[in-house]
């Protein structure tokens, strides 16, 4: 009985895990897409930039 229950909670564990992970690697790809696009406006208007 004991086991099945630590076996339950490991279950949940790790798929709160995988989830977690592939949530955390969505975030980065999405971050890293909308800096570049950033990057690339900037680059693109850098000559109407005046200091």
């Amino acid at each position: 009985m004991e086991e099945e229950k630590t076996y339950k909670v490991m279950a949940a564990s790790g798929a709160c895990s995988i989830v977690l992970g592939v949530v955390s690697l969505v975030v980065g790809v999405v971050t890293g897409v909308l800096l570049v696009i950033q990057g690339a406006k900037l680059i693109a208007q850098k000559g109407k930039i005046t200091f």
